[in-house]
């Protein structure tokens, strides 16, 4: 798909991968729903100036991805500015750590009401504007933690894993519709989540420092020796963006950290 002029909903898009996904998005000219929570409005403006700056336009769409009123309503904020939605990217998530034994209920509903369910509702909103077209392209987060197990973020995972099964099943059912449905599969990225939220369960499991827990999960552990970056995940999504050819794959963006 020719991507100049096409209009991409990125939900979670104001901060860490999402913005960087807008980023990469906008330098080829496609125009940017960032949708997300009003709590993150700052960071949110500063996403949209700087995608104006790079040379595409963008509007600003509050939305909490576990209601599908506003799922709705932000696929139509998009289709009343600009005629269309092409492009959706299942970005928005959140993440809770622990042990199984110890890890409270809510916490669990949390994780996959915003990951799995959010995920959901939001390609369900998208999807018939994309069948009515016959084009559209779905990208969806899921992780590294998609495909192998680890401890401390069993919830996570269980998204995650659950993000993919959602990618393939829905791929083969717009397929006919000329709309793919892919996932990426980030690693160790340099965010937030990353550096205060995973890398102390780390840091803490092995006796370590955060420093030296980050330094091995995020550089010795990868084959290409270095972090990922939000660039990294957005040039992903503009190659499957790109791609006619690709559906129901999730392909990972780790660095060579995980393989398969």
């Amino acid at each position: 798909m020719e991507l100049k002029n096409t209009v991409a909903i990125v939900t979670g898009g104001a901060r860490g991968i999402g913005r960087g996904i807008a980023y990469e998005l906008a330098k080829e000219g496609v125009r940017i729903v960032v949708a997300d929570l009003p709590a993150v409005s700052a960071d949110r403006d500063e996403t949209i100036a700087e995608v104006k700056r790079l040379g595409s336009d963008a509007i600003a769409v509050d939305v909490d991805v576990r209601d599908f009123a506003q799922c709705q309503a932000m696929v139509q904020a998009a289709i009343g500015k600009w005629g269309q939605v092409d492009i959706l990217v299942n970005n928005a998530g959140v993440i809770k750590v622990g042990p199984v034994f110890m890890f409270a209920e809510e916490d669990w509903d949390l994780v996959q009401d915003v990951n799995v369910k959010g995920t959901f509702l939001c390609s369900k909103a998208v999807a018939p504007h994309m069948i009515e077209r016959r084009i559209g392209r779905v990208i969806n987060l899921s992780s590294m933690a998609g495909k192998s197990g680890r401890a401390g973020v069993s919830s996570y995972c269980a998204s995650k894993w659950a993000v993919i099964g959602f990618t393939q099943a829905m791929a083969e059912e717009m397929g006919q519709f000329n709309v793919t449905v892919n996932a990426i599969c980030p690693g160790e990225v340099d965010t937030y989540m990353w550096r205060e939220v995973l890398t102390p369960v780390i840091a803490a499991t092995r006796g370590i420092s955060k420093e030296q827990a980050w330094e091995e999960a995020a550089v010795k552990n990868v084959p290409l020796g270095r972090p990922q970056t939000v660039a990294d995940m957005g040039q992903a999504v503009v190659f499957l963006c790109k791609a006619d050819n690709i559906t129901g794959e999730s392909i990972n963006v780790t660095g060579g950290s995980e393989m398969h």
